[in-house]
């Protein structure tokens, strides 16, 4: 059965990745997905600050108060990050300028990184920062591998409360859509969205905390969007978490259509 409507015009308007939790993202223009993972690579290194007893031969999930996040060091939006897939290199630009470039899958280029935050942040940190990895493993905020999905028209909703633009990148989303009413999402629990050739099911809101206070473009701190949020709806949530259940390619531009809910027959 094929919903009709507001789910059928509804369209992917961006694709992004988070090669390492905190730092800036990675647009793409298309991407594979793959049943009970996140995106590729997104969430594939944290930094962490301080000792977290993560340990990479069993990795388990830690809350992101072990990480150098944006929620407490806004300084981290200030960093231009790049990450070269085949290379493994992560490079660091600041107003254009290069601070660093590291292998990340060597102990040289990871100490060259860790290096750099702990001169940068050192008023921050809880020890010596570490670039954290595991095979398969994802820093996400959640336990669970998924997606994030950011509604623009919830965003843009927000504009008004708040008397200015808001860019949707300040919630740090993986897939942007159009089309939708503001906060048609939180409707959709339990939902099966056709995105492309993948299919993926809304499983959780998104509880927003003071990191979608922080400019992307220049890490200032410069709103308090959950507490507009919490005077206009009475929560602070904003966007859904969902789960690949089958593979697919995605590109920007695909159609967003839901396919099941509960209580269909």
């Amino acid at each position: 059965m094929v919903d009709s409507g507001i789910a059928e015009t509804a369209m992917l308007r961006g694709i992004y990745r988070y090669p390492v939790k905190g730092l800036s993202p990675e647009p793409m223009s298309a991407v594979a997905l793959t049943a009970g993972e996140t995106l590729p690579l997104d969430r594939r290194y944290a930094i962490e600050n301080g000792p977290s007893g993560f340990d990479p031969a069993a990795p388990k999930w830690l809350p992101k108060a072990q990480f150098l996040m944006l929620m407490r060091n806004e300084r981290l939006a200030s960093l231009d990050a790049r990450f070269d897939e085949a290379s493994h290199v992560l490079t660091i630009r600041r107003q254009g300028c290069e601070l660093v470039r590291g292998d990340l899958d060597t102990e040289a280029g990871r100490v060259a990184i860790e290096d750099l935050f702990g001169r940068i942040f050192t008023k921050e940190l809880r020890g010596p920062p570490r670039i954290l990895r595991a095979p398969g493993h994802s820093f996400s905020d959640v336990a669970r591998k998924v997606v994030s999905i950011i509604n623009l028209s919830s965003v843009a909703e927000l504009e008004g409360p708040v008397g200015r633009p808001v860019n949707p990148l300040r919630f740090r989303g993986n897939l942007h859509v159009s089309g939708w009413p503001a906060r048609h999402e939180f409707a959709l629990m339990g939902a099966t969205l056709a995105i492309g050739a993948a299919r993926v099911k809304i499983i959780k809101r998104i509880v927003r905390c003071g990191a979608i206070n922080v400019d992307p473009e220049n890490g200032l701190r410069d709103l308090d969007l959950p507490r507009a949020m919490m005077r206009a709806h009475g929560h602070d949530d904003c966007g859904v978490y969902a789960e690949v259940i089958a593979d697919g390619a995605i590109a920007v531009g695909d159609q967003v259509r839901m396919v099941s809910r509960p209580g269909w027959s």
